[in-house]
């Protein structure tokens, strides 16, 4: 049974139609592009991988401070913020020796 020109069912089914589009569009859209979990409740990872910590300070600016004393010795270094206010200074294990005395003398 169509719905008539007349009806006062007219004006409502176009806007309901659209939603319901526009809601399938969006339940599409986030499980193509979703990740898959929730970041904010993904444990911490539980080792570092190649890298090997030689620091934990107390700022992020601290750490930055660090790792430009370590990369003009020559030592790349990286920094991971695993709460606020820390942060983590990580070497290669290679470079851990020369970058914990290196740590040891530094102010921050």
């Amino acid at each position: 049974m169509p719905i008539g020109a007349g009806s006062s069912l007219h004006y409502l089914v176009g806007p309901v139609i659209a939603f319901v589009v526009l809601a399938l569009i969006a339940l599409f859209m986030r499980w193509a592009f979703g990740t898959g979990y929730d970041r904010q409740s993904a444990p911490p990872p539980a080792e570092d991988g190649l890298l090997t910590l030689v620091a934990t300070l107390s700022r992020r600016e601290s750490a930055l401070a660090l790792r430009a004393v370590l990369s003009d010795a020559g030592i790349r270094s990286t920094i991971r913020c695993p709460a606020e206010h820390r942060a983590d200074v990580l070497v290669f294990p290679e470079d851990a020796d020369r970058a914990r005395t290196l740590a040891a003398s530094f102010p921050g």
